[in-house]
């Protein structure tokens, strides 16, 4: 009997440690962690099949997230980059606030063999001195566009010629405006005429509030991505718009059937050249410029234009360098100040508050 219990026993622990055994197999085969890679982005600049593509191919996790605007991305990066986003796009005027504050760090060129398929003028240092400091490179240059005026065809017969267009008191109501301080400042600086809209000082800045608070009886909301632009302007009175996306809106809008036209002012349209850049906080430099690398293929170029109607650096586009009146941005002076007096008028102060 005693022999027949210490049989038993034995089978026990054979099959406990067969087990252990087994789990210890188990996690030797087990897939290795993957990397993961956070993006910060605007809409359509990463396509859930572009991106797909992109982690089977690198065998990488990516996490987007995207911004609605300049200010957004700004407090994303310099204010709460808790979630440490390794690659993020930004323009070329933005870029040297991050820059000043230390917030993005060096691309190798070395790692980025893509680079040498973009046009020229995308390579071009003394073209492009702003993305680079002491020889060393910063930002990769991505997309870029115009931002004009759209207009409803059907409601406005003649295609309006000035940025004041926006305050003609014939659409008071009617105005979509993009929710954000930088070029709304911009625009109200041409508006009245000021020589550079870039550099406005403390009184300017006062004065193009003033009109910005002008423009709110105008304006029936404010909008933050393409997509939110298309409902609102479909299902609302709205007969003109400041696209900020440029290109991007008018493909989108032209795609759901609407009516519009697209108009560069008289006075010029700001443009922007958004780059990839890589994030001080970035804990996988590697991947990063992997993605980046990746951003400049053909296939993904061609998306971004065939999509979202944007231009990408590889291609010559088609008619566009043809157009004048472009203004590209430039480094602004007091983008703090235009923030705050932003949310100000957003918040409806009235304009002798404005001093």
């Amino acid at each position: 009997m005693v022999r027949t219990y210490a049989l038993a026993a034995l089978k026990r622990i054979f099959t406990i440690l067969g087990l252990v055994g087994l789990s210890a197999g188990a996690v030797c085969m087990a897939e290795p962690q993957r990397d993961e890679l956070r993006v910060l982005t605007w809409p359509g600049y990463a396509d859930t099949d572009i991106v797909e593509k992109f982690e089977k191919e690198f065998g990488t996790n990516v996490s987007v997230t995207y911004v609605s605007s300049d200010d957004d991305l700004w407090n994303k990066i310099s204010i709460n980059n808790s979630a440490g986003y390794d690659v993020f796009a930004v323009n070329t005027a933005e870029l040297q606030r991050y820059l000043k504050k230390g917030l993005v760090a060096s691309i190798n060129p070395k790692h980025i063999p893509n680079i040498q398929a973009q046009l020229p003028r995308f390579r071009d240092v003394k073209q492009l001195e702003t993305i680079f400091i002491s020889d060393a490179q910063y930002a990769v240059p991505y997309t870029y566009s115009e931002m004009g005026i759209i207009y409803n065809k059907d409601k406005i017969a003649q295609p309006p010629i000035s940025i004041k267009s926006l305050w003609d008191s014939r659409y008071e109501g009617r105005v979509l405006a993009f929710d954000a301080s930088n070029h709304n400042f911009s625009i109200a600086a041409q508006a009245l005429g000021f020589n550079n809209p870039f550099s406005m000082n403390s009184v300017q800045l006062v004065q193009a509030a003033k009109k910005l608070v002008d423009l709110r009886r105008n304006i029936l909301t404010f909008y933050s991505d393409p997509d939110e632009a298309l409902r609102i302007y479909r299902d609302s009175g709205a007969v003109l718009m400041y696209a900020n996306y440029g290109a991007q809106q008018v493909r989108k809008m032209q795609a759901a059937g609407l009516n519009i036209g697209y108009v560069i002012p008289e006075e010029g349209a700001f443009a922007w050249l958004d780059c990839w850049v890589i994030s001080r906080a970035s804990k996988n430099t590697k991947i990063a410029h992997e993605w980046i690398n990746y951003m400049l293929t053909k296939e993904v170029g061609q998306a971004l234009t065939q999509r979202q109607g944007l231009m990408n650096t590889i291609e010559q586009p088609v008619g566009q360098d043809s157009r004048d009146r472009i203004i590209w941005l430039e480094e602004l002076l007091k983008p703090e100040e235009r923030a705050d007096l932003w949310m100000r008028i957003r918040a409806g102060d009235a304009p002798e508050s404005f001093k």
